[in-house]
């Protein structure tokens, strides 16, 4: 599904980031991990043609990113609130996502109302702009806008920060099911070792822009990570 082909990024003589080869085959739920400045962030945004290599190329359903838009259909993505639009109410985000997506409002308020219990009331009628809302409460639109219009790539950076324990439990049921039917691939990003590890089949581990380990989840994955990061 995913291709990353001898990709770099470099700011003047700066390296942050070289993976020389990334497959993420379709459905796959796909964590990465790595401290602050591991390049995490600058391969999503690479990913998604928020910024452009200095070398290599990344490939989302045989679409090179940056050379066309087409894989914007397909592709649902948060990375952090500068995604939304802050003078809109999230109703009027949503029905804004919707039509993008090829949903009338029947169809983005019957999807929305999937979601009340991940709003904890907190969004919905609230006549509150986006901007206005706490951070918490913005990733939670954000997330659920990025599902929308059923997307086969989903791309999240750290969905679990701002987020209290209960809506914590709450996303990470809401992504498994959407990785289970196996139809829909999910990247997610995180400093949180214990979620990655609970939803995602399989944890890549950036270091400087590089990658040093590739591991399929089992139960001594956290144990693992807990003990590489704690050297």
């Amino acid at each position: 599904m995913i291709q990353s082909i001898n990709i770099s990024k470099k700011y003047g003589s700066a390296e942050v980031l070289n993976i020389s080869s990334l497959d993420i085959p379709k459905g796959e739920s796909f964590g990465l991990v790595g401290n602050n400045g591991a390049g995490k962030t600058t391969f999503f945004n690479m990913l998604l043609d928020l910024i452009r290599p200095t070398t290599g190329k990344i490939i989302n359903n045989n679409i090179t990113v940056n050379e066309s838009e087409e894989w914007k259909t397909f592709t649902g993505s948060f990375i952090d609130e500068t995604f939304l639009i802050g003078y809109l109410t999230p109703e009027e985000y949503f029905d804004f996502i919707g039509d993008l997506r090829g949903m009338n409002k029947a169809d983005v308020k019957s999807f929305i109302s999937q979601f009340d219990e991940f709003f904890s009331g907190e969004i919905l009628g609230k006549r509150k702009y986006l901007r206005d809302l706490s951070k918490g409460n913005q990733k939670k639109v954000g997330i659920v806008a990025a599902i929308m219009g059923n997307p086969q790539v989903v791309v999240l950076d750290e969905p679990f920060a701002n987020l209290d324990p209960t809506t914590q439990i709450r996303l990470k049921k809401i992504l498994k099911t959407l990785t289970e039917d196996r139809e829909v691939t999910v990247l997610i990003s995180s400093h949180d070792l214990s979620h990655v590890t609970e939803v995602c089949e399989r944890i890549v581990v950036l270091d400087k822009g590089k990658v040093v380990k590739d591991i399929w989840t089992s139960q001594e994955t956290l144990t693992e990570l807990e003990s590489y990061f704690s050297v």
